[in-house]
């Protein structure tokens, strides 16, 4: 189906998607490792966090079809090093968190906020090895952004078509090492790029906003 559909009725789609009420954890569990499927310490309430806010964002490829834009982390970072991940970053003194997604997907990936049409907001989640609560918002644009762009935080950028976000197949688990153990880790694979942790959790809320029918999926560990 969202391979057939046109940039304009998917973003019809997705806007009505998130105008209902969000599956929330019950989405992001499903692509969480088995250690942060904890609602309470998953939620950002009561959080002596750092905020950050990033931004899931669709445009139309080459034939009209919508696709997620996603970003690779370089590998000199001191956090989340060579991982894949949503534009955003964290949200300056006083600034609105919508400001700081934007703001951060414009520095990062040189895509102007005028650009960018917002359609809702997904749930927020706390990530525990860096401390942050994270806020997330989706947003469109009508045109293809360049995908040679590099800065000091983005290594490179991919996208994913939507067909790809919702398909079961996308979605598998591997053992990976984490704090010194091996340990079993739900992941997003497209094109040999690994989607994990609190991008992926995200991700499968998306997923859920795009085809409700997705929440009926068991989580992988």
């Amino acid at each position: 189906m969202h391979d057939q559909i046109t940039f304009p009725e998917f973003t019809t789609l997705l806007k009505s998607g998130l105008a209902r009420p969000l599956p929330g954890q019950s989405a992001q569990f499903q692509m969480a490792p088995l250690a942060r499927r904890q609602p309470k310490a998953a939620s950002v309430e009561s959080k002596a966090c750092r905020e950050a806010a990033v931004l899931a964002l669709f445009y139309p490829c080459s034939k009209g079809r919508p696709k997620l834009l996603l970003t690779v982390r370089p590998e000199a970072l001191n956090n989340h090093a060579g991982q894949v991940a949503f534009p955003g970053g964290r949200r300056e003194p006083g600034e609105e968190l919508l400001v700081t997604a934007l703001r951060e997907t414009e520095e990062e990936v040189f895509i102007a906020r005028d650009k960018v049409s917002i359609l809702g907001e997904l749930s927020s989640l706390f990530v525990p090895p860096s401390n942050f609560c994270v806020y997330p918002y989706v947003g469109v644009m009508n045109e293809k952004p360049d995908m040679s762009v590099q800065s000091d935080e983005v290594a490179s950028m991919f996208g994913v078509r939507a067909s790809g976000l919702v398909s079961p197949e996308s979605r598998e688990v591997d053992q990976m090492t984490l704090s010194g153990k091996a340990r079993p880790i739900p992941y997003f694979s497209f094109a040999g790029k690994r989607v994990w942790g609190a991008t992926a959790m995200m991700m499968a809320e998306l997923a859920a906003v795009i085809k409700p029918d997705l929440l009926e999926l068991q989580p992988l560990v």
